[in-house]
């Protein structure tokens, strides 16, 4: 049975075993079939982090709204539930099959494939609810976001936005005098008392935040046909790929080649009683060669995958500043497009937008 399943996704015929999944319905061959209402919520999904909302964000969004469900009909949506959908090659029409596999047909055990039996991918399996090169594009966002002490977190707008010029960490709220009529919420460094050195930097009300942010934008405003030309003169040199794709290319071609004489030395040492001390010295040699190149292989493909998605996060930013006036007023969803941070010192703020410009606030 496993022997004739495995040969069926080898062929490209593909059933996929599910009993809910979000945005489609089970056709009748055992494959996708799109649910038009449910695909409206994951076009949402979507939509919300191209507009920098992470999952914890669009998981609230969606909890907060009526009549909102999961595809377990529950109201209550999780941020896990948000990335797997926002993973899943299932949305763009693809099909990645053998993701996870039955250790033991008794007990039913079933684990992450790492690698342990093949996997098989077939493109075009069904129809599409998120187009490919948007699909494409939400995996490039997420491989910028940024992991460590400083990852990004989504309690609050303001959160992961507001760095400490001190000391580099992110700003959090904190309230202050809880218990009394003067109990008012404020924004500073969380490392303040963290380091050897206390952080000078000021601590900031929300309204003073939205000020800065409002005053910065227009300002940005003002000069935004200049930033909008200097991209275009400046794109091609920060984010081509032209270079490190043809370098990509030379790697992969020496990969092959190291490949095939690892294969040679292997075959001619199994019919001819080779010294095996030279047999080894040349073998680990095309090892360590190939290793060389498959490193730097994967540190190309990194800086293209990066340096794609930079240069298309900026290139949304510029459409979306071109339909910026003048800002009278805090809007959540603008501050969540345009900024990328805001540094904090110890007697100005700096607003950075996402194309890089810096204004003083």
């Amino acid at each position: 049975m496993v022997w004739g399943q495995r040969k069926r996704f080898a062929d490209g015929k593909v059933t996929v075993p599910f009993k809910r999944f979000l945005g489609y319905d089970m056709g009748p061959d055992r494959n996708l079939v799109v649910n038009p209402d449910q695909a409206k919520i994951v076009k949402r999904i979507y939509g919300l982090f191209l507009q920098v909302k992470a999952p914890h964000t669009i998981a609230k969004t969606l909890t907060d709204e009526p009549e909102t469900f999961t595809a377990a009909g529950n109201e209550k949506w999780n941020p896990s539930t948000i990335k797997s959908i926002l993973t899943n090659e299932k949305y763009k029409g693809d099909a990645l099959l053998q993701k996870s596999y039955t250790v033991d047909f008794l007990t039913k055990e079933k684990k992450a494939n790492e690698g342990e039996i093949p996997q098989y991918y077939v493109k075009g399996n069904h129809e599409a609810i998120i187009e490919p090169e948007i699909f494409d594009l939400v995996q490039k966002q997420m491989a910028l976001r940024t992991k460590g002490n400083n990852r990004r977190r989504s309690t609050s707008i303001f959160s992961s936005k507001i760095i400490c010029g001190d000391c580099g960490s992110f700003y959090g709220s904190k309230v202050w005098h809880s218990n009394t009529k003067y109990r008012r919420t404020v924004w500073r460094c969380n490392h303040k008392y963290g380091n050897e050195e206390k952080c000078q930097t000021l601590h900031l009300t929300e309204d003073e935040i939205k000020e800065v942010f409002i005053k910065a934008t227009n300002q940005l405003v003002d000069m935004k046909d200049e930033v909008i030309s200097n991209y275009e003169d400046m794109k091609e040199m920060l984010f081509g790929t032209a270079q490190l794709e043809s370098e990509q290319g030379k790697l992969e071609d020496e990969l092959n080649e190291v490949a095939g004489l690892i294969e040679d030395c292997i075959n001619e040492n199994a019919r001819v009683a080779l010294d095996q001390a030279e047999y080894e010295k040349r073998y680990n040699g095309l090892v360590e060669r190939f290793d060389k190149a498959n490193g730097r292989l994967e540190e190309i493909k990194e800086q293209i995958t990066e340096r794609q998605a930079r240069g298309q996060q900026i290139e949304m930013f510029l459409k979306d500043l071109e339909k910026v006036g003048v800002v009278e007023q805090f809007d959540e969803d603008l501050f969540l497009v345009l900024v990328e941070s805001v540094q904090v010192g110890r007697d100005k703020m700096v607003v950075r937008f996402k194309d890089g410009t810096e204004v003083e606030g």
